[in-house]
């Protein structure tokens, strides 16, 4: 089964979870709160239904664990393929785009892996936006030609498109020192 998490903006991202239906239909009874905490949990991954396009965007909220080492955000490809990769000893799914929080140097990198192979980590952002214990909101706005990344509101960096294909990046998966609070 599966819920959606959705932001005013109507961008859906589908969660493959096993709850009621009150999620999907909203003439029925919310979820406990337990139910949500149990469907955010990190490491997280979810479905994004249709797969990127341009004018859609991904949020992620959350807040950063008291002691956090780093934090890793992933628009991924190959979903449904995923197990039968690991079956039959196949590459890795390629990674449209890879956010990494390092908390111990300060740091903001970006990269992507595409036929196996990892690009080279992109890092030319001085501001740092993730405090220990705090709130935060990532925003992952895709364009035709770029990704644009967007912590609290405040534009970081563009993020030029290594996977063409950008309907085959069908996964978030999101890890790390962090509690997620919503997705949109």
């Amino acid at each position: 089964m599966a819920v959606q998490a959705a932001d005013n903006d109507g961008t859906n991202v589908e969660v493959d979870v096993h709850l009621n239906d009150s999620l999907m239909n909203p003439g029925l009874i919310s979820p406990d709160k337990e139910d949500l905490s149990r469907l955010l949990t990190v490491p997280f991954s979810g479905r994004i239904r249709g797969g990127m396009r341009p004018g859609k965007k991904i949020i992620v909220m959350g807040i950063v664990d008291l002691e956090p080492d780093s934090i890793d955000v992933s628009l991924t490809c190959g979903r449904d393929s995923e197990k039968e990769e690991q079956q039959q000893q196949q590459p890795p799914h390629d990674v449209a785009l890879k956010l990494t929080v390092r908390f111990t140097d300060r740091q903001f990198l970006r990269s992507a892996r595409v036929s196996g192979k990892w690009t080279v980590e992109e890092a030319s952002t001085s501001y740092f936006p993730f405090i220990p214990n705090q709130p935060f909101r990532v925003e992952i706005h895709c364009e035709h030609q770029r990704f644009r990344i967007f912590v609290d509101g405040h534009q970081l960096f563009d993020f030029y498109h290594k996977v063409k294909s950008l309907s085959s990046i069908d996964t978030v998966r999101i890890q790390g020192d962090l509690h997620i609070t919503k997705l949109g």
